[in-house]
């Protein structure tokens, strides 16, 4: 606006798409929403007309219901016309648990980002029984509860295969400023980090659309977290300069459609709180670490509410990557406690 003040965000629509219905959000696109078995209970999905059929963006979890689910929204909205292709915006399985089943049994092409494809096969492969001596260690370093340990020690882990569908061999690259035809638009891709590697978001080229993904959320920030997987990785920089640099492109007509939660407007004051959310989260963290804390103890300070199990290892993971990108930027310190693996964090001087 002229005076500079960012416009409010807005919900065009109230409610989603009830179960195997869908909204028609543009010319073309469908905005449909799955069920997930979480405090965070829905997907977002889209399908776009793209010639004789479908690109679907993103597909759920790999379940009966998903599945029930699906056959009712390709008989019904989908009006019986075959999906192509489906785009994965990211390897987190709430997104990519059905792809390999839309390839497989619907001959769908796949395209991904190159990291999340070989992330979600990898990980796809790498059932465990039990959990691994470096996950344990992961868990220990970070100071968890000696009573929510001993239940993880020794219970089953999630495993991706749970509810990600095998992947066949045989993918499509989607990289940072291609264009990508899907019926009567081009979209630009716009790549995304922090909550995800390489995560895709689409930016429509004649109009005002975008595909967000998990990377563009209205009223919620996607877990930013470290896994044993990179211990060392500093996820939160990464976010933080996506964020900055998708900020640049956001309008203030731009309708976003996100992976949860409603489509909205006002993309220009929802980058800087999804920006700002985190610097004031960092700076109340430093101001935490006056003793030396494990991340386990952090939790005050970031997430101002009590942390039950069920969101315990989400919380941690974020913890971490908070605490990490204090250490990394110089403004924290780590050391080996005096008793045990865990790591204790502190203030620099």
């Amino acid at each position: 606006m002229m005076d500079g003040t960012l416009r409010p965000i807005r919900y065009p629509w109230d409610t989603p798409p009830e179960a195997g219905q869908a909204i028609e959000v543009a010319p073309g696109i469908l905005w449909m929403r799955l069920p997930l078995p979480m405090k965070l209970d829905h997907v977002n999905v889209y399908a776009l007309e793209d010639g004789p059929g479908w690109t679907l963006i993103d597909t759920g979890f790999d379940t009966a219901l998903t599945r029930e689910l699906w056959g009712d929204l390709l008989t019904g909205p989908l009006g019986g016309r075959p999906v192509t292709r489906v785009i994965v915006t990211h390897h987190h399985p709430d997104h990519v648990g059905l792809a390999g089943w839309f390839q497989t049994g619907h001959g769908a092409e796949l395209w991904m980002t190159r990291t999340a494809w070989l992330y979600a096969r990898m990980l796809q492969l790498d059932a465990q029984d039990r959990p691994t001596a470096e996950s344990l260690l992961f868990y220990r370093r970070a100071g968890m509860p000696a009573e929510i340990y001993a239940e993880r020690e020794t219970q089953r882990p999630f495993n991706f295969a749970d509810v990600v569908a095998p992947l066949p061999l045989g993918y499509r690259r989607v990289q940072q400023d291609q264009v990508l035809c899907i019926g009567a638009r081009d979209w630009r891709v716009q790549i995304g980090n922090g909550h995800a590697p390489e995560q895709i978001t689409l930016w429509s080229v004649a109009d005002n659309l975008i595909l967000g993904a998990d990377q563009l959320l209205p009223s919620i920030s996607p877990n930013i977290g470290i896994h044993a997987t990179e211990p060392e990785a500093d996820p939160l920089a990464e976010w933080l300069e996506s964020c900055e640099r998708l900020a640049t492109l956001a309008q203030e007509d731009h309708l976003v459609l996100p992976g949860h939660k409603l489509p909205f407007t006002g993309l220009p004051i929802r980058m800087r709180q999804l920006i700002d959310n985190h610097h004031s989260a960092l700076d109340r963290l430093w101001l935490f670490l006056d003793t030396p804390r494990t991340a386990a103890d952090c939790f005050p300070p970031l997430f101002k509410r009590s942390i039950g199990k069920a969101e315990f290892g989400l919380a941690l993971v974020e913890s971490l990557a908070h605490l990490q990108h204090l250490y990394l930027s110089g403004r924290a310190l780590r050391e080996p406690a005096p008793d045990g693996d865990a790591l204790l964090w502190r203030r620099a001087p």
